[in-house]
């Protein structure tokens, strides 16, 4: 039960960060906006990268709160985080200005709990035999 709730923990704080990011990327910048700094960063395909990391970051946060489809949401996750790391943060530090921490432990996080998010996710109610979207399932 512990190990569930800090699961449950991990998951809402850790979607929280993704959803706010994500809600940014489509309210606050827009778009257009989004896809204009990522052609400032260099990173390919600035209009579908930007559109991806903004719907993946939202939907993807919020999988994690509710614990929805978990191991697809973690693996998204997790891409969106490494095209960062590798396009934006890699040349950068660690820390600092530009640092790749947030990115690192973000992604880590994302697929850590995409595969143990816990016996208090709609995955465990919804697919509680799918061994894919259930990774508990017996």
């Amino acid at each position: 039960m512990v190990k569930d709730v800090a699961a449950l923990i991990g998951r809402i704080g850790i979607g929280i960060v993704f959803v706010a990011h994500g809600w940014q990327k489509w309210t606050e910048w827009g778009l257009a906006g989004t896809s204009a700094a990522f052609t400032q960063m260099g990173v390919p395909m600035p209009g579908v990268s930007s559109a991806f990391a903004a719907t993946v970051e939202l939907a993807g946060g919020l999988a994690l709160i509710v614990g929805l489809a978990l191991p697809i949401a973690g693996v998204l996750l997790t891409v969106n985080m490494l095209g960062a790391f590798l396009l934006v943060h890699a040349s950068g530090p660690l820390i600092g200005q530009g640092g790749s921490e947030l990115v690192v432990v973000l992604a880590a996080a994302a697929l850590a709990l995409g595969f143990n998010g816990g016996a208090y996710s709609l995955d465990r109610v919804l697919f509680k035999n799918n061994k894919v979207l259930n990774p508990a399932a017996a």
